[in-house]
């Protein structure tokens, strides 16, 4: 049984709009701190398993209205072993990070997945990498960790942290390479993402029972939050992220990642959870920066 199965290849989509609904992922990833910090004292892995149910639902829904079907999520095994390691992965590590390392030292090493999905993209046929490709995406990870720095205060790297630092390494390897390798699965629809999201649902409802108490969301304000989680930053974003991985500019994506911290600390700022500050100023500078070098340079 091949790759792209028995379904239709999807419809030539422009490389220019592919990239444009890629970028709605970094924007609505940007609202994650936002609406995460309305969810209460829900547990990790239970928010998890709750945004991506309702993830993959959205994207079951989407499907039955296209006329697509169910027959969609009937592909090869590793198709499932790419998309659900991907999203499972990268989560169980992130929050195992978190949970053995300082967050923001933690949140600095997972975000090197901008950086890496710039340069695995090399890897790929028909693909060149160019140096303001590259210059572009550091300059990224400086205003990174200008801000992360800035608002922590500072890192402080110990040897006793040392598993929290390989779990954040490894999360940043698993969603760089799902990301870059979603090129390899470009004629798989990406419907079947929907059940990429079931299936994470079900692993981290499990590591939930293993692992956490049992918080529920208190009331309909933290229910709303959490309804909201799934169906944009945890559902819709890793459809339109698939797009653009698939048939979008992958390495202009990857610099571009580096805008959602920045996004998400100006959204805690007109919120009124966090202050500006100049850590805040510099990193949009470099990261704005960094953006242009990676568009115009490149493209000269």
């Amino acid at each position: 049984m091949s790759l792209s199965t028995a379904h239709s290849t999807p419809r030539p989509l422009a490389r220019r709009t592919a990239t444009l609904i890629g970028f709605t992922a970094i924007l609505l990833w940007s609202t994650l701190a936002l609406a995460t910090s309305s969810t209460g004292a829900v547990p990790p892995f239970l928010l998890t398993a709750l945004t991506f149910a309702i993830g993959g639902a959205v994207g079951l829904a989407t499907a039955l209205v296209r006329g697509v079907g169910l027959s969609v999520l009937r592909q090869p095994w590793p198709v499932w072993l790419h998309g659900v390691g991907g999203l499972f992965g990268y989560h169980f590590f992130y929050f195992s990070a978190l949970k053995l390392a300082p967050p923001a030292e933690a949140g600095l090493i997972a975000y090197l997945w901008p950086l890496l999905i710039v340069l695995f993209s090399a890897f790929l046929p028909g693909e060149r990498l160019r140096p303001a490709h590259i210059a572009g995406a550091l300059m990224g990870l400086a205003g990174t960790v200008v801000l992360l720095g800035g608002r922590a205060g500072g890192f402080g790297f110990a040897p006793e942290f040392v598993p929290g630092y390989l779990a954040a390494a490894l999360c940043a390897v698993i969603w760089s390479v799902y990301s870059v390798a979603s090129r390899r699965f470009a004629t798989v629809p990406t419907e079947v993402v929907a059940g990429f999201c079931l299936a994470t649902a079900a692993l981290s409802a499990l590591c939930h029972a293993l692992f956490e108490p049992a918080v529920w969301p208190a009331g309909a304000g933290e229910w709303l939050a959490v309804l909201a989680l799934g169906i944009g930053p945890v559902g819709i974003a890793f459809y339109t992220w698939d797009i653009g991985m698939k048939r979008g500019d992958m390495r202009l994506l990857g610099v571009l990642s580096y805008a959602a911290p920045v996004l998400s600390t100006l959204l805690l700022v007109l919120a009124g959870f966090a202050a500006l500050s100049w850590s805040l100023g510099l990193a949009c500078a470099l990261i704005v920066g960094g953006a242009g070098v990676a568009t115009l340079l490149a493209r000269r």
